[in-house]
């Protein structure tokens, strides 16, 4: 560790652990009083400081037990004020989902990003962090017809990359192929098998729920990744929604739904494989395809506002007591 540090993390225990003030750490520093403030302010834009606010008024402790009892994954329940619209909601939400990745992610870790409205929601919460070693890896492709999607999917990776001080690998490659067998030909490019090594070294995965009629439209539902004829072939086969732009049902099978026989994302198969799954939903829109996510078993940890968190379990179970 550097002296710098060494400085930082001596001012923030002083200040947070012993309740010195700041005149007195000043005093036995020899410092000023503005440049104690200014070390407490560095050493929070480093993430050697993090605030945990509990607040007992409003308990959701009841709902995390359900979703450990019924799908295994540690839940965070954000709450957010009532009437608050999909904005905001994703903005709180994607505040702690960022605080869960900074508490997680280690030297040498390989974090497998899904891009979409989610992630990058996340991706500017994140804070800087002094690590050594970090990979981050997209975990399905982000060309369509019309564009390469190098700007956006890049944008998302990039800024992962720059918070943990590591190095990006786009998976360059379209969201869906417009025919199986030339997804196969490709899988057997060592340039392809390349990235898809990397991929599976995941052991941090991120990604967000897409529903076809979210209130906050999924970036693959609304950027011509999808036609008309494709959405009514997924409306046919009882598609809900996808992670990492792999469909989905509400009863959590992917398998035979022919569409994925298209999609390069990672699917909930490869997803288990991962040690730490983060999911992070938001919306009541999106409780359906929440559920068959769950259901599908692709998460580990699950970030969810309180109201769609109560929305997911009521579709599961409509009689189930909640409070």
């Amino acid at each position: 560790m550097d002296r710098d540090n060494e400085l930082l993390l001596r001012v923030a225990r002083l200040y947070h652990v012993q309740s010195e003030t700041m005149d007195a750490i000043a005093h036995q520093l020899g410092v000023s009083r503005s440049t104690v403030s200014r070390l407490l302010k560095d050493a929070r834009e480093l993430g050697l400081i993090r605030v945990t606010i509990v607040d007992p008024e409003r308990p959701l402790s009841r709902l995390t037990e359900l979703f450990q009892k019924y799908f295994h994954v540690n839940a965070r329940i954000v709450h957010v004020r009532p009437g608050a619209n999909g904005v905001f909601r994703l903005d709180q939400v994607a505040k702690v989902a960022a605080q869960l990745i900074d508490e997680t992610v280690q030297n040498e870790d390989t974090i497998g990003v899904a891009w979409g409205t989610t992630t990058s929601a996340i991706a500017v919460q994140l804070r800087p962090r002094d690590l050594t070693g970090v990979t981050v890896v997209g975990l399905n492709g982000g060309a369509n017809h019309s564009t390469t999607g190098l700007p956006y999917v890049g944008s998302i990776l990039q800024r992962f990359a720059t918070a943990f001080r590591g190095q990006e690998q786009l998976f360059s490659l379209p969201a869906f192929f417009d025919d199986p067998a030339t997804k196969a030909a490709m899988w057997r490019e060592r340039s392809t098998q390349h990235v898809l090594q990397v991929r599976a070294g995941t052991r941090v995965a991120v990604f967000g729920v897409g529903g076809l009629g979210a209130e906050l439209q999924s970036h693959v539902y609304a950027a011509n990744y999808l036609d008309a004829e494709d959405l009514a072939e997924l409306s046919r086969s009882n598609v809900v929604g996808d992670v990492c732009t792999v469909m989905l049902r509400e009863d959590g099978s992917w398998r035979d739904v022919a569409f994925n026989e298209r999609a390069t994302g990672m699917t909930p198969a490869e997803l288990r494989a991962v040690p730490k799954r983060i999911c992070v939903v938001s919306g009541v829109s999106k409780s359906t395809p929440a559920l068959g996510a769950l259901r599908a078993g692709v998460a580990t940890d699950l970030v969810i506002d309180d109201e769609t968190a109560r929305a997911v379990l009521r579709r599961m179970r409509p009689n189930l007591r909640l409070d």
